[in-house]
């Protein structure tokens, strides 16, 4: 990859108006549209959401890290908590009858839906998502 941004919030919603700004100069430096802009924004929220919640427990003492790198082919963005971490694996469908009036649970549902690929690591604490920068 030829370029790397990094961000490192606190475990703190109000700190979730800081991706703005990432955002807007990541989409400089790798010259991407508005409608692939959106669809990172609205990932990169839904995974940010699920790390300070699920992930720290919204403890203000852990820290949410962002990181993207891109060439000409594709961006990758992680968000990585400090928390237990979980098995991606045990997530129940959002879609099944029994899920659809909950509040919560379509958070990782919306990010592979918004991304080109995604992927765990670090025993769940690590979410690595791709978007394809060509066609």
């Amino acid at each position: 990859m030829d370029h790397t941004n990094t961000l490192v919030l606190q475990s703190s919603f109000d700190q979730i108006d800081r991706l703005e700004p990432y955002l807007e100069k990541l989409q400089e430096q790798a010259g991407f549209g508005d409608e692939l802009l959106a669809r990172i924004r609205l990932a990169l929220n839904e995974a940010v959401t699920n790390a300070i919640i699920h992930g720290n427990k919204e403890d203000q003492e852990k820290s949410v890290s962002i990181s993207s790198s891109f060439n000409k082919e594709k961006l990758e963005v992680s968000v990585q908590d400090e928390g237990p971490g979980f098995d991606p694996s045990s997530l129940p469908d959002p879609l099944e009858s029994e899920n659809l009036l909950k509040e919560s649970g379509r958070g990782v549902f919306l990010i592979k839906q918004y991304s080109d690929e995604v992927m765990f690591s670090e025993g769940g604490r690590k979410l690595m998502m791709r978007f394809n920068l060509r066609g």
